[in-house]
């Protein structure tokens, strides 16, 4: 059994994205066979007028979509973590949407039931959008390796305050 922070998800770098929107072209095409990024899993928002990040589902490793669903439309892969959505027993009530708290649950605008990101797990080549990102703003990755990138942003970050400190004082 893959331990919850060994899951691999897709994942953004806002200081790479420039919200081309790329990614959600190349996850509706790979989905559902039309360039339409309202069918896509994945979704560039603007931040402002220079920030852009790409939200997808984390795989969480207890999911409050799967929770919040009256249904029981929606499971969980053990190993891989993602949402499976039973379209036949999802009714469009959008609990789901609103209980994730990374806005990863969307509406299908035709099928009127929720879909989510499975991380192109029919794949060979892994998910679509990691590919086709034009800036390499997009990453697959888990939990572990995306604290530890953190960590090194957090470390550096605080290296240059402490450099423009340093200068500002002589």
């Amino acid at each position: 059994m893959v331990r919850p922070q060994d899951r691999k998800f897709v994942t953004a770098d806002p200081e790479k994205c420039i919200g081309c929107v790329v990614c959600e072209y190349a996850c509706s095409m790979t989905k559902e066979k039309t360039y339409n990024p309202t069918k896509s899993r994945i979704r560039a928002l603007r931040l402002g007028p220079l920030v852009n990040l790409a939200i997808t589902c984390r795989h969480c490793e207890d999911p409050a979509c799967v929770a919040a669903c009256p249904r029981n439309a929606l499971t969980q892969e053990e190993n891989t973590g993602i949402i499976i959505v039973d379209e036949e027993a999802c009714d469009g009530c959008a609990w789901c949407i609103s209980a994730c708290q990374f806005g990863a649950m969307m509406m299908h605008p035709e099928k009127k039931v929720v879909f989510t990101c499975d991380s192109c797990k029919n794949e060979q080549d892994g998910p679509q959008c990691v590919k086709w990102c034009p800036e390499e703003a997009l990453t697959f990755v888990t939990s572990d390796v995306l604290a530890q990138k953190a960590r090194i942003s957090a470390v550096k970050n605080l290296f240059q305050e402490a450099k423009e400190k340093k200068a500002e004082n002589k």
